[in-house]
């Protein structure tokens, strides 16, 4: 009995030892980081517009090692909708409409929360804009609750909004750091519009605290996170969200960056940009944790760019697109998009696919293994076999809702873009236009023949017009982006 339990002991070593050696190994999940600009276009980094009057040679690098999207769009054509949708996998459309307060519900799934849950270390560094739970002025010697770290994130550091909205100080997990008991006032720079340069709201100031040291302090945090996850991680993934709050005004280019590019202050600034995310890129590097991190670079909407600084510089920060931040045209909302993962996203790849911000949430879920509830995401599409490369028969979304800061809402599919009324819905002028007699009361545009929206084909396509019309109608009330063809269950536009 005992030689033959022997035998079976030493069969059953044998069996184990060789199904572990044919096994297939398991990669861990990899950590992610997502690193949003602040204002920045779609033809300001060199790497999509070969005429940009700036140097961005990380982000160039970036895009070299990895994929490129030019059909990438977020949400909105301004901040604080874009993050709403870019953590929640909602179109903005369907944020609570509130003054004051968090604009996440306590009970929505968010990319922290998501990523926390599969067992990752969430870390949220930078801009937040969405909000805080408490009615008024708020005790700055209490928790803020609402935020970051009521959110799915286990750390936080940066500021309550953008750099030119008073209050001003800053914020580690739910503490201010420093209350806001002094006062600055408002500022401009002579020579740009009110809302371009160094400007920023007159309010409250903490002690201490300087705009233009902020974007290097919150990169040095970021660098910090990771150092302390390198320190303390064991195998555990992390997930890192860097909100830069540049180059959103004021303009503040440190010493070292002035004059390094061609359009001004702008420019200068985003060049200080680039050299944060190459510092990002660099302490991967030397933590050397670059091979399986999943790094992400894009912007949370156009920028602040008129006609007459394009033709004051040269520089055409929105590229070919016609529009800006705030616009429902696609200078407005469509971003640089980039994506590296070494060895599982294909270096030096360019793709076509519509893809969008609030796609991160099913995407991440599907890289990490980790199932969404059905009210979760709901409109977030899974684009991650685009991201690693599937191959040219991969696409992308089919449709896609955008939000101007007009909340006029466009609806986007295949080729064909409806904007349900005449103007920008945005910071260009005419914001909103009268139709004429019997001329067209909405924009119909072709994009793959007529990328900067030059030719208003809502007279000549009514069928289009009344099957995206309807779309969207679906879109609003169906809840998902599930149901992206139209009534014919053709693609608009196959006639």
């Amino acid at each position: 009995m005992r030689m033959r339990a022997g035998v079976f002991a030493l069969i059953a070593a044998t069996l184990i030892f060789f199904l572990a050696a044919v096994a297939p190994a398991v990669e861990p999940p990899p950590n992610i980081i997502f690193i949003m600009a602040d204002d920045m276009g779609w033809g300001d980094p060199g790497c999509y517009n070969a005429g940009s009057k700036i140097p961005t040679p990380n982000i160039d690098a970036l895009a070299s090692a990895g994929i490129r999207f030019t059909d990438a769009h977020a949400p909105a054509a301004v901040c604080v909708p874009t993050r709403y949708g870019l953590l929640t996998g909602c179109f903005p459309f369907r944020m609570p409409r509130r003054k004051g307060g968090s604009l996440i519900d306590k009970d929505r799934m968010t990319l922290g929360g998501l990523l926390k849950r599969k067992g990752y270390t969430t870390g949220c560094v930078g801009k937040w804009h969405l909000g805080f739970d408490f009615a008024g002025k708020p005790d700055y010697s209490k928790p803020l609750p609402g935020g970051p770290v009521d959110r799915g994130f286990d750390y936080y550091f940066g500021i309550p909004a953008s750099l030119d909205i008073p209050p001003y100080y800053y914020i580690e997990n739910d503490r201010c750091l420093a209350a806001p008991t002094g006062r600055i006032d408002d500022n401009n720079t002579r020579g740009w519009t009110r809302i371009q340069g160094a400007f920023w709201r007159g309010g409250g100031l903490a002690p201490g605290f300087k705009h233009e040291e902020v974007l290097g302090r919150l990169t040095r945090k970021a660098i910090g996170f990771l150092d302390k996850q390198a320190a303390a991680a064991r195998g555990k993934p992390f997930f890192l969200y860097f909100a830069l709050p540049a180059p959103h005004t004021p303009w503040l280019p440190l010493a070292e960056f002035r004059g390094r590019s061609k359009a001004a202050e702008y420019g200068d600034f985003t060049c200080q940009v680039d050299a944060s995310v190459g510092r990002v890129l660099d302490k991967l590097r030397v933590l050397d944790l670059e091979k399986n991190t999943l790094v992400i670079f894009t912007s949370d909407n156009g920028p602040v760019w008129y006609d007459a600084d394009e033709e004051k510089y040269g520089h055409r920060s929105t590229g070919h697109f016609r529009g800006m931040k705030g616009d429902t045209w696609e200078g407005g909302h469509r971003m640089p998009f980039i994506a590296r993962w070494p060895g599982r996203v294909p270096a030096g790849a360019v793709s076509a696919a519509m893809i969008c911000h609030t796609d991160m949430l099913a995407t991440f879920a599907a890289i990490v293994g980790e199932k969404l509830a059905s009210g979760d995401g709901l409109d977030s599409f899974d684009i991650s076999s685009v991201l690693l490369g599937g191959g040219p028969k991969v696409s992308g979304r089919k449709a896609l809702v955008l939000q101007s800061s007009g909340r006029v809402l466009s609806v986007r599919q295949g080729d064909w873009k409806l904007i349900p009324q005449l103007g920008s819905g945005g910071f260009s002028k005419p914001r909103r236009e009268k139709p004429g007699a019997g001329g067209a009361v909405g924009q119909l545009y072709n994009l793959r023949e007529d990328p900067a929206e030059t030719k208003n084909l809502y007279l000549q396509k009514p069928k289009i017009v009344k099957e995206l019309t309807e779309l969207l109608g679906r879109f609003r009330s169906e809840g998902r982006s599930r149901p992206v063809v139209s009534g014919s269950g053709r693609p608009v536009g196959d006639e």
